[in-house]
């Protein structure tokens, strides 16, 4: 026994890894190890001989497997710092640069549209996506026959064979939640409904999916007078100009009456938009006094209450402040783009501060 100890201590002792340690476990202790072997003899032997090999065997077969453990753990820890001096990092250097996020100006754009009718006292409403034929057609007074219910222009929800449930479209503009609104809230009430809408359009300036954002303006003494006010001031602060001038144009919309369409004053030098001077007008938005009938459909007194609406596109009007020149590149995922014409995420637009960088 004595010379087993010390032939295998002095292989532990010189086992340069962990596959070399386990090859003397193995042959020593392993079912075929010699000192297995040796136990296995016990059987053979007088009782007097059993009692005094059994218990230096179990020692001997102890002290070997600690000595295999504690060689185990010395490997262990000098491969862990043989690690660590290879992959040793000084964490006083500087970091790597980073190149941060940017925020599209889609988002840009709501966030402006939302701080500067915020400081008019207008709310943020918002509804879902998919909507009833009744929120998106019927309750803004628009007929069964208009165009825009065609399924050549409006996307329709799938109905299996025997559903009889209302058909469902995706909103095809953002008023419906003024319906929604109206139903909850009733009047007086001054909204904003900004989100994303469905039509079926494509090319430089039209996309099947877009972005609007439509206000709602109710009480007992309102009038196109009011409205043209916060149009004034809304394109004022948007554009950042001291001065503009809007011209209302007669238009037919079914759920306002009377209905107009809104040009700003501009000129185009090299391409470049300067909004309230020269001699050109823009189309930016549709306006006009809520309709009696839209009134009823969100359960207001039209004979009490009357109001304005408007709506207008929020990515046109990036597209018009940036020099944004097709409407596409918005839904492209380029990362190049949204470098170029994105916005720190960490400004965020005020009245104060300034809109835009």
């Amino acid at each position: 026994m004595d010379d087993l100890k010390a032939k295998y201590l002095a292989q532990i002792a010189e086992a340069a890894d962990e596959s070399a340690l386990e090859t003397i476990r193995v042959g020593a202790v392993g079912k075929k190890g010699e000192i297995s072997l040796k136990m296995r003899e016990l059987g053979k032997m007088t009782p007097e001989e059993r009692q005094v090999a059994g218990p230096a065997l179990n020692a001997l077969k102890d002290e070997i497997n600690s000595a295999l453990a504690a060689k185990k753990a010395a490997l262990g820890n000098a491969a862990l710092d043989a690690r660590l001096r290879s992959e040793w990092l000084d964490v006083t250097l500087p970091g790597r640069p980073m190149r941060q996020g940017t925020l599209h100006p889609v988002s840009q754009a709501t966030e402006e549209v939302t701080a500067i009718f915020a400081e008019m006292g207008f709310s943020v409403a918002e509804g879902p996506r998919i909507e009833t034929d009744w929120h998106n057609f019927d309750a803004l007074n628009i007929p069964g026959h208009h165009p825009a219910r065609a399924e050549m222009d409006t996307f329709y929800m799938h109905r299996a064979e025997g559903d009889n449930r209302p058909p469902h479209v995706l909103r095809t503009h953002t008023s419906p939640v003024q319906i929604r609104s109206m139903e909850q809230q009733g009047a007086p009430l001054r909204i904003i409904c900004p989100g994303g809408v469905y039509r079926a359009d494509y090319d430089q300036t039209h996309t099947p999916m877009f972005h609007q954002v439509e206000g709602l303006a109710i009480d007992t003494d309102i009038s196109m007078a009011n409205l043209k006010w916060v149009l004034e001031e809304f394109v004022k602060a948007y554009f950042e100009v001291d001065a503009v001038e809007l011209r209302f144009r007669a238009s037919h919309f079914p759920f306002t009456e009377p209905s107009a369409e809104v040009d700003i004053r501009c000129s185009w030098e090299g391409g470049t938009l300067k909004v309230g001077e020269g001699d050109d007008w823009l189309e930016i938005l549709g306006s006009g006094m809520v309709h009696p009938k839209v009134l009823q459909a969100g359960g207001i007194d039209p004979d009490r209450y009357q109001g304005f609406a408007f709506g207008m596109g929020i990515d046109r009007i990036a597209m018009l402040k940036y020099g944004i020149p097709d409407l596409r590149a918005f839904f492209d995922s380029d990362l190049r783009w949204l470098r170029h014409y994105g916005f720190s995420s960490l400004d965020v637009p005020t009245l104060h501060g300034g809109l835009s960088r």
